[in-house]
């Protein structure tokens, strides 16, 4: 498998069709924004994330905003992200917990330490916000990874521990990202577009209902 040509053809095909994971996150700008936007991506799509959490980067600049601002504020303010008021809480604890730090941690041991903060969000932070070599996993790259008989797997981490063993280390970075926007655009949930895809004539389609 040429895995350089395989995730550039992966990013293309998302490109070209408006794949939200590409077109809603330009605004981020800093770690912060970034490990906030992870949390509250959580069963959410992007679309609805990025509206909301441009809603609340006009008032919360830094952690200290939002670890002084009250909980029923952040709720209004989140209010259109998926459990949005156990999301509240999280994001007050973890702004504090920043606060005390001074700064987003870069390495993965001590992002998953924060309040909120799983394995695919402190991978997907790694290499969005820090650039470096991390794969997190979410239901579109589990989904298209088995789906494409890339790996077997049961569990996202199962399917992020064979991804690494297969992909080159240097290309971890652009994982996450070509394979949530191709899960977007073409190898989606429900009704892939099988006859649009480059890689039709060798994937085994799994999973995929025929008529």
């Amino acid at each position: 498998m040429d895995w350089q040509k395989f995730i550039s053809t992966m990013e293309s095909e998302a490109k070209k069709r408006s794949a939200p994971v590409f077109t809603l996150k330009d605004f981020l700008k800093t770690p912060f924004q970034h490990l906030v936007f992870a949390v509250l991506s959580s069963r959410t799509r992007d679309e609805q994330t990025a509206k909301v959490a441009k809603k609340l980067f006009e008032r919360v600049k830094k952690p200290e905003d939002l670890a002084t601002m009250p909980v029923e504020e952040i709720e209004r303010l989140i209010r259109g992200v998926g459990f949005y008021r156990v999301k509240a809480r999280k994001l007050k604890e973890l702004a504090k917990v920043l606060v005390e730090m001074g700064s987003v941690p870069d390495t993965y041991d001590e992002l998953v330490k924060l309040p909120g903060v799983g394995r695919k969000t402190a991978n997907v932070v790694l290499a969005s916000a820090f650039g470096k070599a991390a794969i997190g996993v979410d239901t579109h790259v589990h989904r298209v990874s088995n789906r494409m008989g890339l790996v077997r797997t049961k569990k996202p981490e199962e399917t992020e521990n064979e991804l690494k063993k297969i992909i080159p280390r240097e290309l971890w970075t652009r994982v996450n990202r070509a394979m949530v926007g191709f899960g977007q655009t073409v190898c989606r949930p429900l009704k892939p577009l099988c006859d649009e895809c480059p890689f039709t004539d060798w994937c085994p389609k799994n999973g995929v209902k025929k008529g």
